[in-house]
């Protein structure tokens, strides 16, 4: 997400906004504000929405009539909307080879946070199949992202450099927010950061391959 973030997002906004705007820090100001306002709208969300994490604990307005597990649904949730919309603005700008390196890249780490949702549901005592019926709808809101951000680029070329930053201005708010933190914790910073190395560098790999 890291790498898809620059390499599949903010370096494609500053190349489309370059031939929008006469003065040379334009395109710079742009991209800039649109990462701004693509953080500031996840961080909204985070702040509005009663959820849980299995470290942190619970974020948000206070929600007793939640179970613990609903709002660890709604995290990842939260999570997953500006993946959605990274890859919708992806395929609206570029096409396949602007969609396909984020598509895939993202498509890898939803797998374990599908799995992590199933698993609580069933440690909750729900059944198999609606536990795993749940976790995939926690990963249908990532289309609905994908189609507002397609449809909006699609319908209007001089929103792409604004869409294309604020995707990554989102995803980067859940890396630094979410992700990082999360697998840094109980000693397992020496695993995440190879994770990390590893994953930045395929990540590279696929968007300069498929791109």
């Amino acid at each position: 997400m890291l790498a898809a973030s620059f390499f599949s997002l903010i370096i494609p906004a500053l190349d489309a906004a370059e031939p929008m705007f006469a003065n040379g820090a334009m395109p710079a100001a742009v991209v800039c504000v649109s990462i701004l306002f693509g953080m500031g709208a996840v961080a909204l969300m985070n702040e509005r929405l009663p959820h849980e994490h299995f470290k942190t604990g619970r974020e948000g307005p206070e929600a007793v009539a939640l179970r613990r597990v609903w709002l660890f649904i709604i995290a990842i949730t939260i999570h997953n909307f500006p993946e959605g919309l990274a890859v919708g603005v992806g395929f609206g700008s570029g096409g396949v080879e602007g969609g396909l390196p984020l598509a895939i890249g993202i498509g890898l780490q939803n797998a374990p946070e599908g799995l992590a949702v199933a698993v609580s549901l069933l440690g909750e005592g729900y059944p198999r199949v609606r536990a795993w019926g749940i976790a995939a709808l926690t990963g249908l809101v990532e289309p609905i992202g994908g189609l507002l951000g397609a449809g909006i680029i699609t319908l209007s070329e001089p929103l792409l450099p604004w869409g294309l930053a604020f995707a990554a201005g989102a995803m980067l708010y859940v890396i630094s927010h979410e992700i990082i933190p999360e697998t840094h914790r109980s000693g397992h910073q020496n695993k995440a950061t190879l994770g990390l190395a590893i994953g930045l560098v395929i990540m590279l790999f696929l968007d300069v391959w498929l791109g």
